[in-house]
């Protein structure tokens, strides 16, 4: 990643900082796999902020649109990013071991060099679906015609027919 937004992180939650603005996709490698191109741009807000526990959090708000490959027809789709996470900074790893056992709590170190846009990244490759696909009426191969007329009009076991017939 070319550009680099670097936050103290409890420092950015203790004193109710907030970050934003847009990313281009270009920027983010990473996610270059998962797409079917790179171009565009993505809004995002990060907020850091203290709990009702005095905990320290961020809260990560990702909106936009980006294209992705259907598994099914291999064609581009779009995907319309929607991600809004809560993540607590533990500030021990012992901390952080007792959140990894909850699985209703999202956590990740506290770091004094938090990369902002590495964390963005983050967060997007893990809300995309595992095999992103059209909806049956959008995709490229969802048509009845184009399904049966790639199988053979002949019965699959007509050959065998013709084999029983000679013995």
């Amino acid at each position: 990643m070319s550009d680099q937004l670097v936050i103290d992180s409890l420092e950015f939650a203790h004193n109710n900082q907030s970050l934003q603005g847009s990313i281009s996709i270009g920027n983010l490698e990473r996610l270059h796999s998962y797409l079917a191109h790179t171009s565009g741009e993505l809004a995002y807000l990060i907020s850091g902020m203290l709990d009702g526990d005095d905990k320290p959090i961020l809260e990560i708000s990702i909106n936009g649109d980006i294209d992705l490959i259907c598994q099914r027809c291999l064609k581009k789709m779009q995907y319309t990013l929607n991600i809004k996470t809560r993540l607590i900074l533990a500030q021990s790893e012992h901390e952080l071991s007792r959140y990894d056992d909850d699985i209703f709590v999202e956590a990740i170190y506290a770091s004094n060099e938090l990369d902002a846009l590495a964390l963005i990244e983050d967060e997007i490759i893990l809300s995309l679906p595992i095999s992103p696909r059209h909806q049956d009426t959008n995709c490229h191969l969802s048509s009845k015609d184009k399904i049966h007329s790639t199988i053979d009009k002949e019965h699959p076991f007509a050959a065998l027919a013709s084999l029983k017939q000679t013995h």
